[in-house]
């Protein structure tokens, strides 16, 4: 069959069983028809997705595969690789939400006949939005601005057709016909590097001709035409994917094109955290709604396209992207394809060296560059004419990614960066951030809480710019110090409020041109004052610290908050422990509680659409409120319900949290396992505090690794009637209400002695014990 192309990993099998991977090693050894390993190694074997599907079915553990699962698995274990398999699908799912009809009348009849008709059908979407590769000749009566839609009765004509195993074929092929249009013969590139005619079919990953910068007096070369970033697969290639294509559409059918892609994506994305860096999208929002609104965008180091699919989309729109990686522009091209209502230009290439739009000009330019880059193209770029205000040092690979983006704005237009806050600092771009400031360029500087993008432990910069027009330079520049709302441990920044204070400041400088004090968060400072020997533009140096007239006051106030929660927590001291004999109770497992109906049991996803607070791992341990955010998706939410039960399971702590009415409707972030129980069988805290036992916590997680996994279906608690588990719940939950009020009070604490520190440092708090003023005169 053609599904047994795709592998599964035992991983993958326990999602689809929705069981633990212990499970899937015990049927491996208990049942001698479980499929065979067809690859993978001997410690990480990998199976054909149908053998297993339908022993699973076979079982009865198993009534249906859910769909979604289903694609992903086909993704994740195409025979090309899941990037090839993700590009596969994102063209047929852009013809689907651009031609529904189309792909309706290439998909009817089997896989063969789908490879050989779909390449002509993609070509009628792809062409038009991305660009024939270079030395490709278009299929007839097709132009590179696009052609008519291919008739949904798609006339076939004899041809040399896709090669598929078929036992008709006595050489194991059968030749099915071609559509119309389709070139005389489709050709696979050969792994060996030989010459090809024009008209054969590019390899996918093609590289973008070099632009040899030129020397002002050299002889001009021709402009490069750039690599588009997607290219209409073949029919061999295609026919690989025809199960995954027919599941990607059913899954556009239920959800919509982009939202399919979105969570293929989004699940590969998850699935490799190391190999991609990511913009927040909370980020990526407020760097577009800094750039503000704009018809033609540019994002030269794109990446996963974050920065374009946070602008406002509307008809007439154009977004370039750029990327040196050819999987990822690939990916990135197609999804602002789906999501984007304007034209959309997608290139490989490395921007700097090859830089794939020479001759635009944007409205806008929405950049997160790769950071401290040493090989970036300092030796052979020394007289490129992008270094206009100066040529940047080996050690400053940011400084020419501003340039680059300043190049390619139109008068007038805005530049927002993610910089490292170094850039700001380092005396070896000290000339350029000169020349940015005396001519108007540098328009404002944005300091962002820790935690807000990769790396999360440095506080990351926005620089703002407009290319200058006529108008003289600038006389001030914006300065803005977000470190404030920085979240809790890894909960990230309060982005509501970072969103709220940020575009605030920009809006009112923009306005006025100069912006009034704001102590602690931001101000204008005049150009002239930042031009001396250090340039030095991190805002907290320039920055009054936050007001503190009121400090004593304040002060006074947390003290009696401390003082009321102090005789709380002594009030709520647990009595004197009595001892008593070990208890010999017959136990349970979380497992067959949710075998039995008892409970159920849900764990945290990777997005979802409703933009609700997210309770984090972090939250749980810290006893704090939902603080995090999931990245947006069609994938349903988690949202929890009084009564739940959380449990964290990575890093070892010895956690259950009640969920009550202050958290309810918050989406279950990821690491977390929600238990849902029976309230006519279980007790809600009678569950949680025997699952904070330490001794239960060692017998149920692995230790396999670095970091501590904790297996909740292995958790025990005793069998025991309801009243006498309410007994039990009632001593947890005055022991839950103890530990919150000693966090509090720590919480208090810390804050009263911060403050005092501050206060004795700066003045605004007296020294004397008497309470004389002991300050000089």
């Amino acid at each position: 069959m053609q599904d047994n192309a795709t592998e599964v990993t035992a991983a993958g099998i326990a999602r689809l069983a929705g069981v633990g991977r212990a499970a899937v090693s015990n049927w491996r050894r208990r049942h001698a028809d479980f499929p065979k390993p067809v690859g993978g190694t001997e410690t990480s074997p990998s199976f054909a997705l149908a053998e297993v599907e339908s022993w699973l079915r076979e079982q009865g553990k198993l009534a249906e595969v859910p769909l979604r699962e289903r694609v992903w698995q086909q993704v994740a274990g195409h025979p090309e690789g899941p990037v090839t398999a993700l590009v596969h699908a994102g063209c047929a799912l852009l013809l689907i939400h651009e031609r529904p009809t189309v792909w309706l009348e290439v998909s009817a009849g089997s896989d063969e006949r789908l490879a050989a008709m779909l390449p002509a059908a993609l070509d009628q979407v792809l062409v038009p939005r991305f660009g024939p590769a270079p030395g490709r000749r278009v299929h007839r009566g097709q132009t590179a601005q696009g052609a008519e839609a291919v008739n949904s009765s798609l006339s076939v004509n004899t041809g040399a057709g896709v090669h598929a195993p078929d036992a008709a074929d006595k050489d194991g092929a059968v030749n099915t016909p071609a559509p119309l249009g389709t070139p005389p013969s489709v050709h696979t590139p050969s792994p060996v590097d030989t010459p090809v005619a024009p008209t054969t079919e590019p390899a996918v990953h093609s590289v973008a001709p070099v632009h040899t910068p030129q020397h002002p007096h050299a002889t001009p070369t021709p402009i490069p035409v750039p690599t588009p970033a997607v290219h209409t697969p073949t029919g061999p290639q295609l026919y690989a994917s025809a199960p995954l294509l027919r599941g990607a559409a059913e899954l556009a059918a239920d959800a919509g094109a982009r939202q399919a892609f979105e969570f293929l994506l989004g699940r590969h994305l998850d699935a490799n955290p190391r190999q991609y860096t990511l913009t927040p999208a909370e980020l990526a929002r407020l760097m577009a709604d800094l750039a503000g609104p704009a018809r033609t965008l540019l994002d030269p180091a794109c990446g996963t396209g974050a920065l374009l699919r946070a602008v406002d989309a509307h008809p007439g729109q154009e977004l370039y992207a750029q990327d040196s990686a050819p999987d990822l522009a690939a990916l990135t091209a197609l999804r602002l394809a789906l999501h984007a209502r304007g034209t959309v230009r997608g290139a490989v290439g490395d921007t700097l060296r090859a830089d794939a739009y020479p001759e635009l000009r944007a409205d806008a330019v929405l950049c997160h560059p790769p950071f401290n880059e040493r090989n970036w193209g300092h030796d052979e770029l020394a007289y490129d004419a992008r270094w206009e205000y100066g040529f940047p040092a080996r050690t400053e690979s940011e400084l020419a990614w501003v340039q680059h983006a300043l190049a390619r704005l139109t008068d007038g237009g805005t530049v927002v960066l993610l910089m490292p806050p170094a850039t700001a600092s380092r005396r070896s771009g000290r000339r350029i951030r000169a020349d940015l400031l005396r001519r108007g360029a540098l328009r404002a500087v944005v300091a962002l809480p820790v935690g807000a993008a990769p790396p999360y432990n440095i506080p990351l910069h926005l620089w703002v710019l407009r290319r200058p027009g006529k108008a003289p330079a600038a006389p001030a520049v914006l300065l803005v110090d977000s470190g404030r709302f920085a979240g809790e441990g890894r909960g990230g920044p309060d982005w509501r409020a970072v969103q709220e204070a940020v575009l605030d400041a920009w809006r009112a400088f923009e306005r006025d041109g100069r912006l009034a004090e704001r102590p602690g968060l931001a101000r204008s400072v005049p150009v002239i004052d930042l031009l001396d020997d250090d340039v030095d533009l991190a805002p907290a140096r320039h920055l009054p610290p936050p007001a503190v007239a009121d400090g004593a006051e304040q002060l006074a106030v947390v003290r009696e908050r401390l003082s009321a929660t102090l005789r709380l927590s002594a009030d709520l001291t647990p009595p004197p422990a009595e001892p008593a004999p070990p208890a010999r109770w017959p136990l349970t497992s979380v497992g067959e509680l949710a075998r039995g109906g008892a409970l159920l049991m849900r764990t945290g996803g990777n997005g979802g659409h409703a933009r609700v607070p997210v309770l984090t791992d972090h939250d749980v341990l810290a006893g704090t409120a939902p603080s995090g955010t999931l990245p947006e998706s069609d994938e349903e939410a988690v949202l929890t319900e009084p009564g739940d039960v959380v449990v964290p399971v990575l890093g070892g702590g010895s956690m259950a949290r009640v969920i009550d009415d202050a958290t309810r409707g918050a989406a279950l972030g990821r690491s977390l396992v929600l238990l849902r129980p029976d309230p006519a069988a279980l007790d809600s805290w009678f569950l949680a505090g025997f699952l904070r036992g330490t001794a239960n916590h060692r017998k149920a997680s692995s230790y396999a690794s670095t970091a501590t996994r904790l297996d909740v279906r292995r958790l025990q608690l005793p069998r025991l009637p309801l009243d006498e588990q309410r007994r039990y719940g009632a001593r947890f939950r005055a022991l839950d209400e103890f530990e919150r009020a000693l966090r509090h009070a720590s919480r208090l604490g810390e804050q009263l002695v911060r403050g005092m520190y501050d206060g004795l440092t700066d003045g605004t708090v007296l020294a004397g014990g008497d309470g004389g003023d002991t300050r000089a005169e």
